[in-house]
């Protein structure tokens, strides 16, 4: 038996992920070891879960994800560590297509019992109303207990309190509104500012925290029964030389991928930042991030870009990636950055609208799951998207997202998920 839950709230803003945050870090500080997940395609709470926890954050994904490969992660992260924890993504029930991926979906899935948040600042008695709902909407879905956020007085919190009694739900304390421990606005919903001294924030969540809630009942109310993990026999790697681009203009990365990767090959990283030399490789991964932060210097790295001209393995490039393969990126001041010129696209952070959600993308007969997260935009796109390729939502719609894809060459604004595909991405890539 070990503690397992999934922080979830009613809605976005809540407060779910610094209530994740503090618990972690509180659990960390008192020796244990403790694996945080989250719940969808999310990149940055991972990176906010790992700093706070010692110990790297894993995404579990009903929609991207096979079921067997989310019992396997699950398993596989679980085993060996005193408590699991799961921050869910949205509000408990939003998912893809009604609840499909949800927090909710993926408690069930795995027998995780849920912690609820809620925003109680301008609630009192009516709670109740809320929580029996949120109790009795989906079969299978235990609520082990609420707390509630952005409580100032004992008063408060006592008529709150009685509220999830009637409703049969543990209330395990409440959280004073402070300032200081609130999480910075992120840059496009996905930036971690380097000016911004996280660590102090999560302990001072922490301290908050473990002066208002029961961590200790916490712990207790949401033992169950660990999930076994069978260890598969490793797999000898393959010869393939396969370079990363990491650093702080491209840094979206599933731990997953490069595990799979890793059975291909031998990996390095290297920085389009700073980096002058290409290194020899086989195949070059350019994921997302942030090179719209970083464009003078990419475009001041001119030898590397000229390298890339002249590079003849394979490339595989996602969202930010694509745009540093392209012609040209312009800021949102309108200055125009040249890049690496290898793809006829020259996108934009001028009029910048947002394009989110899951995609499939069928290639041939291979099927790819990801997701797309950007502000930019196409100012100039000549390329079409490949023969062959069709680009659908998660209700099945067919969208125009253009997925280039040449002989040596694949590249879209799509963020893919290959963890347990990685014969589909052989094919794709023809490797």
């Amino acid at each position: 038996m070990k503690s397992q839950f999934l922080i979830a709230a009613p809605h976005s803003g809540a407060g779910k992920t610094t209530v994740t945050l503090a618990v972690l870090r509180s659990l960390q500080r008192k020796g244990l070891r403790v694996q945080p997940f989250k719940c969808g395609p999310d990149y940055l709470d991972p990176k906010h879960h790992t700093l706070a926890a010692g110990n790297e954050s894993i995404n579990l994904d009903r929609y991207m994800m096979p079921d067997a490969h989310v019992r396997e992660l699950y398993a596989k992260y679980t085993d060996g560590a005193a408590i699991s924890i799961i921050e869910g993504v949205m509000g408990l029930f939003d998912g893809a297509n009604k609840m499909q991926g949800s927090s909710a979906e993926l408690s069930v899935f795995l027998d995780v019992p849920v912690i609820l948040v809620v925003n109680a600042k301008a609630m009192a008695y009516s709670a109740a109303a809320l929580l029996y709902g949120y109790k009795h909407f989906y079969a299978g879905l235990t609520i082990a207990g609420v707390i509630f956020n952005f409580v100032n007085t004992p008063t408060h919190y006592r008529i709150l309190q009685e509220a999830a009694a009637d409703v049969g739900i543990t209330a395990l304390g409440y959280l004073p509104e402070q300032e200081q421990i609130k999480i910075p606005s992120r840059h496009l919903g996905l930036h971690i500012s380097a000016e911004t001294d996280y660590n102090s924030i999560i302990n001072n969540a922490a301290d908050h925290l473990e002066k208002y809630i029961n961590v200790d009942e916490l712990l207790e109310l949401t033992k169950r029964a660990a999930p076994v993990y069978t260890r598969s026999p490793a797999s000898p790697a393959g010869d393939l030389r396969i370079a990363i681009a990491q650093d702080e203009a491209f840094n979206f990365v599933y731990k997953e991928n490069i595990n799979v990767l890793s059975q291909l090959g031998s990996i390095q990283y290297f920085s389009p930042l700073k980096d002058t030399v290409l290194p020899a490789a086989d195949l070059l991964y350019f994921p997302g991030g942030y090179p719209e932060l970083h464009l003078p210097a990419l475009a001041a790295n001119t030898s590397l870009l000229q390298q890339l001209q002249h590079y003849k393995g394979k490339i595989l490039a996602e969202c930010g990636g694509m745009m540093y393969l392209g012609t040209a990126i312009t800021d949102e001041s309108g200055t125009i950055f040249p890049m690496a010129n290898l793809l006829p696209v020259h996108t934009s952070m001028l009029q910048k609208k947002l394009s989110l959600g899951y995609r499939q993308v069928f290639i041939d007969d291979v099927l790819l799951k990801g997701h797309e997260f950007h502000y930019s935009q196409y100012e100039k796109n000549t390329a079409l998207t490949g023969s062959g390729i069709r680009v659908l939502n998660a209700r099945d719609e067919v969208l125009a997202t253009p997925v280039f894809k040449t002989d040596n060459i694949l590249a879209s604004y799509l963020h893919f998920y290959f963890g347990d595909n990685v014969k589909g991405l052989k094919k794709v890539l023809g490797i």
